[in-house]
């Protein structure tokens, strides 16, 4: 079955000028989305149901340090509903307050391929063929893609186009070891090639503000993502949740989270790294309110993303300026295809 024409628009979709991401001096997703698809296009967010082998005891049973008891899907549908019901509740929700005509199915609590293949299929192909979902995207662990799993990926990314969302967070072992991340980075590098073979677009988690990470050693993951040829990443300032172990140590005073002021240079300065083909679908982030501890300014979203952008246009920054500068070739990373 051939790619669908929506599909070949996706994954050849990029401005290659660093000033013309529309309002933004970075290739924001609502941009790329927009480009592709020709309105806004919205997230729905799933819940397949599954848990994590960082948690049921495979590899471990508190999970990675830093998440909650709702393993980062705290904004997900309810479990006990269909992914139709999920689906259509949210697009109830959302469409009460603007017109939408176009979303993404986004599978994002716990790990959403650790389970037997043909649930999946059951779950994803209910989603995928929902006829307001354009996109599928799927947040797991690089270690839970099994070979049946990528085939149905295949399979699926020839409809609509999946995205596969993979949990990085750092590239060096000391933090990984400390997060109890519970995997190397070599798997991620073998997820990547495996899901590039079969032309799936991998967008990439990582965390900024770690304990222990220099701004240096961030940027070193930036770097690092640039030679994956990776579609997207998601930049997400370190929270503080209640009812993690990260908690327990912040209150022990044994690392501090940042400023405001701080991590708005440092995510310029990560942006100035990151080649300009890749897709930033997040910048910021805001954690749950019930749950958050720290850093409370991060609640104020508009403010901060304000204030990024105008720190931006005083610095004359844009994403991948770092790169023009070094004289590194721009590309337009896309995963090969079969």
């Amino acid at each position: 079955m051939n790619p669908s024409p929506e599909y070949d628009t996706f994954r050849n979709t990029s401005d290659r000028n660093p000033e013309k991401w529309g309002e933004k001096p970075y290739h924001s997703l609502d941009y790329m989305l927009r480009q592709t698809f020709g309105e806004k296009v919205y997230k729905v967010t799933l819940n397949g149901g599954m848990t994590c082998p960082n948690r049921d005891g495979k590899i471990g049973t508190r999970g990675c340090i830093f998440c909650s008891a709702g393993g980062s899907g705290d904004f997900a549908a309810n479990a006990a509903l269909s992914i139709t019901e999920q689906i259509d509740s949210q697009i109830a929700m959302l469409s009460a307050k603007r017109p939408i005509h176009k979303f993404i199915a986004y599978f994002q609590a716990y790990t959403n391929t650790y389970a037997p293949a043909d649930y999946l299929r059951k779950i994803f192909t209910e989603a995928i063929m929902h006829p307001s979902v354009v996109a599928l995207s799927i947040g797991t662990r690089p270690d839970c893609l099994e070979d049946d799993v990528i085939a149905l990926l295949d399979s699926l990314n020839r409809q609509k186009p999946v995205w596969i969302e993979l949990g990085l967070q750092t590239i060096h072992p000391r933090t990984a070891q400390y997060i109890r991340r519970g995997y190397p980075l070599s798997c991620f590098e073998q997820a990547v090639q495996k899901l590039h073979r079969h032309g799936i677009s991998v967008i990439v988690h990582t965390i900024l503000g770690l304990p222990g990470e220099s701004g240096e050693d961030m940027l070193k993951t930036m770097d690092y993502l640039n030679q994956k040829k990776i579609q997207g990443i998601k930049l997400q300032l370190l929270h503080v949740l209640e009812g993690t172990d990260l908690a327990l140590d912040y209150r022990m005073n044994k690392f501090r989270v940042m400023e405001r002021e701080e991590y708005l240079d440092l995510l310029i300065d990560c942006l100035e790294h990151l080649d300009p083909s890749i897709v930033i679908h997040r910048i910021t982030g805001d954690g749950p309110k019930d749950l958050l501890i720290a850093p409370l300014w991060t609640s104020r979203k508009r403010e901060v993303l304000n204030l990024l952008h105008h720190r931006m246009k005083e610095r004359g920054s844009f994403q991948g300026k770092l790169l023009q500068k070094g004289g590194i070739s721009w590309q337009h990373h896309l995963p090969p295809t079969n």
